[in-house]
């Protein structure tokens, strides 16, 4: 007799669809904390990347972390990092490679690779127009790794190439990876122009200090007082648009040093003639203030022979004009001798601005000038010889253009009626040459503007005859 089976147990449905449920849900759950966990991952890159940018002195410290953090954004197995040279040589700048066993092997080949490219000075980049950095990818990593890559731009000129490598036969060049890898090449850009303006900055640090020494050099060449000349009292001020200048103006005795002579011969040597310089170098700055030093020691040395001043001044632009000629600069100079015991000026000019002469008599102007071409124009120029008699209360004022060619905001030039008129003025209301020299630049300074800056040299010397 068959045995009878018992009856099958009534299927739960409910317990089915209650697990069936389950499951997407938790893995919905799963896959949106993967992503999260992800985009957590990458803004802890970005971040860290962002801050080593602000930390980092050392562009190549922060280039090595370039790479591996495409690497890792754009979930690749590497990344290359290439830079190009000044010369135009393409260079492999940083490499990651996750698998360490390929890695020397992926070098060398873009090593290889990058050595036989190099951008032609002014034509396109070449991996914009022309995709050569591309080919030469393929062609020396195989077909087996996918490429893809992104410029680094500063300021809108390409400075390299950064691309993430994948051996991912499915490796797409997303939307999201595109902006995750253009992000590391910005900072990139950022860290490499960073690195450009800080040693453009030190370069200036040096200039400056350049500049610095050169300024105390002139100041130092030039007099810092004025000597003591019996009879008269002096005032000079040389006030350089630059931190150096092509004015010039000194205080000579046509004497030895007194330190060479007698005792005897020192008080005689009190009386003797003092000549009085003024100068500028066309141009300024540096070059115009090297000319100006070179200058100083070639008239000093004339001043010593004891020539008369037209013969000084054909001297000197003999000596000079090799010097001058294919430096397309030029020096204006008036030389002049006072003598104390007759009060005689004995003078010449070499196309300088003519010294104005202030009567007390009849408190009158007139100018002191001679016929003389610039100094290193012609090496055969001759100079002719002048010469005024001073009386008691009587002024010079020598110049420099920079006065008369300060210029207002409206375009306007000072110019020489304008030096007159004010000179004049204030020879009648001034004793002191000090005085004199003071209110002339507080003149010139209110014409051009309290707040602007000349932007030529200028140079005052005021010279009065008091005994």
């Amino acid at each position: 007799m068959p045995v009878s089976q018992p009856p099958p147990e009534p299927m739960d449905t409910n317990s089915n669809s209650a697990v069936s449920d389950v499951t997407p849900v938790v893995a919905l759950k799963e896959l949106v904390a993967r992503l999260h966990r992800e985009q957590n991952k990458i803004q802890d890159l970005l971040s860290s990347l962002g801050f080593a940018l602000r930390s980092f002195n050392n562009l190549n410290q922060f280039l090595e972390l370039i790479p591996l953090m495409a690497t890792r954004v754009a979930d690749a197995d590497g990344s290359a990092l290439f830079l190009y040279k000044p010369n135009g040589q393409v260079r492999l700048e940083q490499l990651h490679w996750q698998d360490s066993r390929q890695r020397k092997n992926i070098r060398k080949a873009l090593e290889t690779l990058s050595s036989q490219i190099k951008i032609l000075p002014n034509t396109p980049p070449i991996a914009t127009a022309t995709g050569i950095l591309d080919d030469y990818m393929h062609r020396y990593l195989g077909p087996g790794i996918q490429i893809f890559g992104t410029a680094i731009l500063v300021k809108h000129t390409e400075k390299g190439w950064l691309y993430v490598l994948s051996r991912d036969p499915e490796f797409a060049w997303t939307e999201t990876r595109q902006k995750l890898v253009r992000l590391v090449a910005d900072q990139t850009s950022v860290a490499i122009e960073n690195d450009e303006l800080n040693v453009e900055l030190k370069k200036k640090e040096r200039l400056d200090q350049e500049l610095e020494i050169g300024a105390e050099i002139q100041r130092r060449l030039l007099p810092r007082q004025c000597p003591t000349i019996p009879g008269v009292a002096l005032a000079a001020r040389c006030k350089p648009a630059n931190r150096v200048g092509g004015d010039y103006y000194d205080f000579i005795p046509t004497t030895n040093h007194k330190e060479f002579q007698s005792s005897a011969e020192s008080c005689e040597a009190e009386e003797n003639r003092w000549a009085l310089v003024i100068g500028d170098v066309m141009g300024k700055g540096v070059p115009a203030a090297l000319i100006m030093t070179m200058m100083r020691g070639m008239l000093r040395g004339e001043v010593l022979h004891g020539h008369s001043p037209e013969r000084i001044l054909q001297n000197l632009n003999q000596v000079m004009y090799a010097d001058l000629e294919n430096s397309y600069r030029f020096i204006t100079m008036f030389y002049s001798e006072y003598d104390p015991l007759t009060r005689i000026l004995s003078y010449s000019n070499a196309a300088h601005n003519p010294p104005i002469w202030w009567h007390a008599a009849t408190k009158t102007v007139t100018r002191l000038d001679t016929l003389g071409m610039l100094i290193g124009l012609d090496a055969n120029s001759q100079y002719e010889y002048g010469q005024a008699q001073l009386e008691l209360g009587d002024i010079i004022l020598y110049y420099t253009d920079g006065l008369t060619d300060a210029a207002a905001a409206s375009g306007n030039r000072f110019e020489e009626e304008n030096l007159i008129l004010v000179f004049n003025l204030a020879c009648k209301y001034f004793q002191g040459p000090q005085e004199i020299l003071d209110y002339l630049f507080d003149q010139v300074q209110q014409f051009i503007g309290t707040d602007k800056q000349n932007t030529d040299d200028m140079t005052l010397v005021v010279l009065k005859v008091n005994t």
